[in-house]
């Protein structure tokens, strides 16, 4: 079928990519950092003030830190308004001043991550990797005038969220041990600085305890899912006085894949602002006294989790379907607000940038009580060793997404082709944030359906953890079902559904199109085909991951989800896209199902870049991954 041509080009999407991050509000000023995909992917360092917005790092400096491989917030700014940041090259601490050549910190050796400049030192999360492949945590101090680096913290194998206390004799930290992830459970844990050990304030193994911030000297916020929400929570120095804040069933942060994040920051006069929500999460402004919770009317649907204020202003990255992610400051007294930064590549019409719409679909006969939406029952090609099939209260289960509709003048009498987005984690959940790729898409007549799936952040405890054990089975079926649903609603030809994904979405995609009859084709970007490899090669923060999401190591049970071995199941062409210098999802992945498929004579198609990692940052990259995309569904469709 001809598409219907479409002012989005595949470099404005690739282009698209710049976007800011991890802002820093002192002294009437505001830093941010800052992608530039143009640039090979370097991430910049900006500043906003009374002199305009400036770039503080030349090329070819980098700031991104490699800690846990996602690394996190790569700067901190000193009270002198130097900026330390983490070097990508080398991945050494380096001291920036204005208009002044770097100077280095620490020794090469380490990777450093989740910044904090107080009282002359730098306190962070520091990795280091041994002989052997060993990996090592701890929090340390640096001294910014030079002198050794010295530990504080040791003993656990990860840490997150260092924090001083006002008076400098307290330092606030959350920890977690393998096999767990950070929103499995952590503990929350405060060091006298004075020689008085440390303490367990909050948390555990089935608890999730993350982003301390002090409330005075002699006590802490913090955030739990304790209720099987992450809500907010105050607590004394010693344990004492816990008290929710605002009991809701709503996410007042979401997952740390990253390391640095502050899903709320405390104003000057006490207030907190805070980000709350289902899926996206929108901004207010708690009274810790009262319990009180107000939003702030502003015209965006959702913030990146990482708050910083600014007197009575809040600065933050907001989003919304139609206006990229930007910096953002709003007077939380009058709600006025202005951007701060300037994307680098130019809007199209408004016209071909699609609104979103929030669906929630069952996979039964049942309707949901808000949209009455149909079920996409579900019917997949289920191995007989799979012996940990879905159980019935699994197929029961609700399945958030967000539609976008393809653009008006595009669609021909008839039902859409569309696309189904899978997100990657598959901790983690798709948000309502403006994608020039999902544009690039409606704007030519192809719908888009963005799955937040079982296991998806956003929706509470209970949801994200419909995928312990069943990674392979809960993604793959909401995926179909989210396939069926648009069928039956008639929003889609049922011969014209493709499924797309990257990295964990990518694994869904390969298992779905293994198991189901329900696409026309698919595209892994850098998707996991097989378990045992992943377990043994993936970096160490992912290393014991597999075990919750499948369970541990057994032959029969890993035969019978991983896409390389479901292979023979496969009918639809592929197109399976891959970095050859991914440490996190190794080429040989995609390589090995690649060659299976072609083994089988079923159509395939491999790329595979040099110089790109998990994620494609580079301009080129981009392009030619989406230009290779199109063609794929031109011929699919």
């Amino acid at each position: 079928m001809p598409f219907w041509p479409s002012p989005i080009t595949t470099t404005d999407v690739a282009s698209s990519g710049t976007r800011p991050a991890w802002p820093t509000a002192r002294d009437g000023r505001v830093w941010w950092a800052e992608d530039r995909p143009d640039e090979g992917g370097r991430t910049t360092i900006m500043r906003s003030g009374p002199d305009g917005v400036r770039e503080l790092l030349p090329a070819p400096w980098s700031a991104r830190t490699r800690v846990h491989e996602y690394g996190g917030r790569p700067y901190a700014v000193t009270p002198g308004g130097e900026v330390v940041f983490a070097n990508l090259k080398d991945q050494r601490l380096y001291l920036l001043g204005d208009d002044s050549e770097p100077r280095p910190l620490t020794p090469e050796g380490s990777r450093y991550a989740d910044l904090l400049v107080r009282d002359g030192q730098v306190w962070c999360v520091r990795e280091h990797h041994g002989n052997g492949g060993r990996v090592s945590r701890a929090i340390v101090s640096v001294p910014l005038d030079g002198g050794d680096v010295r530990e504080r913290v040791t003993g656990s194998d990860f840490y997150a969220s260092p924090s001083l206390s006002p008076d400098g004799r307290h330092l606030a930290y959350v920890c977690w041990n393998h096999p767990r992830m950070p929103w499995d459970g952590t503990e929350l844990r405060v060091l006298s600085l004075d020689g008085g050990g440390s303490r367990t304030l909050k948390g555990g193994p089935s608890e999730s305890v993350l982003a301390p911030a002090w409330n005075g000297d002699a006590g802490l916020y913090l955030i739990s899912d304790a209720s099987g929400w992450w809500n907010l929570y105050e607590i004394g120095l010693h344990g004492d006085g816990l008290r929710a804040l605002h009991p809701a069933e709503e996410e007042f942060t979401s997952p740390p894949w990253t390391l640095g994040g502050a899903p709320y920051t405390v104003l000057p006069d006490g207030r907190l602002a805070v980000l709350h929500g289902r899926g996206d999460l929108r901004l207010g402004v708690l009274d810790p006294a009262s319990g009180s919770l107000t939003d702030l009317d502003l015209p965006y649907s959702g913030w990146d989790a990482s708050l910083t204020a600014a007197g009575t202003s809040v600065v933050g990255i907001a989003y919304a379907p139609t206006a990229p992610r930007s910096v953002v400051t709003v007077d939380t007294t009058t709600a006025t607000h202005h951007t701060l930064n300037t994307p680098l590549v130019a809007l199209p019409d408004p016209a071909y940038l699609p609104p979103a719409t929030s669906v929630r679909i069952l996979r039964t006969g049942d309707r949901t009580p808000e949209d009455r939406a149909p079920a996409g029952r579900v019917e997949l090609r289920r191995p007989a060793h799979d012996v940990t099939a879905a159980s019935e209260e699994l197929e029961r289960g609700e399945i958030h997404a967000f539609r976008y509709p393809p653009y008006a003048a595009a669609v021909e009498e008839g039902k859409s082709p569309y696309v189904i987005f899978v997100h990657g984690g598959p901790t983690g959940h798709a948000t309502t944030g403006l994608d020039l790729e999902k544009a690039f898409l409606t704007s030519r007549g192809i719908g888009v359906l963005d799955v937040n799936y079982g296991g998806s952040t956003g929706y509470g405890r209970a949801y994200r953890e419909r995928l312990k054990g069943q990674w392979g089975v809960v993604d793959v079926e909401d995926v179909v079902a989210a396939a069926r649903w648009l069928a039956a609603e008639g929003l889609a030809d049922p011969t014209k559904i493709a499924v797309r994904g990257g990295s964990a979405g990518g694994w869904t995609v390969m298992a779905a199109c293994c198991r189901s009859d329900a696409f026309a084709g698919g595209v892994s970007y850098y998707g996991v085909s097989a378990l045992a490899p992943l377990a043994a090669h993936t970096h160490d923060f992912e290393s014991r991951y597999v075990e919750w999401l499948v369970g541990p190591e057994n032959a029969q049970v890993y035969a019978g989800r991983e896409p390389l071995n479901l292979v023979d199941g496969v009918t639809c062409p592929m197109l399976l896209l891959q970095g050859l210098d991914d440490p996190v999802v190794p080429p040989e992945q995609s390589e090995a199902f690649a060659e299976a498929l072609s083994d089988r004579g079923v159509p395939c198609t491999y790329l595979a870049f040099e110089g790109e990692s998990h994620g494609f940052r580079r301009t080129e990259t981009r392009a030619a991954a989406l230009a290779a995309e199109l063609a794929f569904y031109q011929q699919i469709f």
